[in-house]
């Protein structure tokens, strides 16, 4: 039986409009209310993750969440880190290396910033950070070390450069680094290792539950590993292929609360009706 469930944020429990629907609040809560520990499962730094957990009001008590693509798992009780990935110096020193003479720029998250190594951020990197709840911090890499750890890189561009620059570097950063390409406008960089599925697979262990207890929600390439390591996975309904084609299960799209559908499901079927 399903004990713990996984829900990535952006494209899965968020409408495409970023809101929170009063049906998938009270699916979670539901969820809760049948025994199942809810696990949030994001990219998004704490900022753009800690108001919508407040929002979804679970009784007082003690939650985990795995943010910034698996390099940090906290336990909400006095939101102590818990598990982390971070980069080094030196790492960031050759990621940023790679964005001269180029249109894409290097951000960088620790637990409270969203840094951009710039002298000015982007209109988009400014538009990425308003998604998440927060402004980005130009910084020079001179001053990475007052920001230490740091858990994540990710480089923003418009699609045709950040496409450009995939290709360019890939193959040869995935040597060092965990690479994804979480929308068209992002390339993610994370500690070699690190994911949504080895932070997933880390706490479930903590939890004492085995991968056949665990079922997981997402929609996008940085939910595949996370999809994979579930016993049971579901892919929303606005899912891309790749995420639909490994899914044990495909619900409805995020605007028509998929989480809360296939909530319902799994309590169904649990409860044999």
């Amino acid at each position: 039986m399903i004990q713990l469930i996984a829900i990535d944020l952006d494209g899965t429990l968020l409408h495409e409009d970023k809101s929170l629907s009063k049906g998938n609040i009270e699916a979670l809560h539901q969820a809760h209310e049948a025994g199942y520990d809810i696990v949030i499962c994001t990219g998004r730094p704490l900022a753009g993750v800690r108001p919508i957990f407040e929002e979804i009001g679970l009784p007082d008590g003690n939650y985990y969440m795995i943010i910034n693509n698996g390099c940090t798992t906290l336990s909400t009780k006095n939101w102590e880190i818990i598990g982390k990935e971070e980069l080094s110096l030196e790492d960031m020193h050759h990621l940023q290396v790679l964005t001269e003479n180029t249109d894409v720029q290097l951000t960088l998250f620790d637990m409270d910033h969203y840094l951009v190594v710039a002298p000015e951020a982007s209109d988009l990197v400014t538009m990425d950070a308003g998604i998440v709840n927060t402004k980005p911090t130009p910084v020079s890499e001179k001053e990475l070390p007052n920001y230490l750890p740091i858990f994540q890189a990710m480089y923003v561009g418009d699609p045709s450069a950040i496409d450009s620059f995939q290709a360019q570097h890939e193959a040869t950063l995935e040597n060092k680094f965990n690479t994804v390409r979480s929308q068209n406008i992002l390339f993610e960089i994370l500690p070699k290792g690190a994911s949504k599925a080895s932070a997933l697979q880390a706490l479930s262990q903590k939890l004492g539950y085995s991968r056949e207890q665990v079922m997981a929600l997402g929609d996008a390439n940085n939910d595949l590993e996370m999809l994979r390591f579930a016993g049971y996975s579901v892919a929303m309904g606005n899912g891309n292929a790749a995420v639909k084609e490994i899914a044990d299960f495909v619900t409805l799209t995020n605007d028509e609360d998929g989480v809360a559908h296939a909530i319902h499901k799994l309590i169904a079927t649990e409860k044999g009706e």
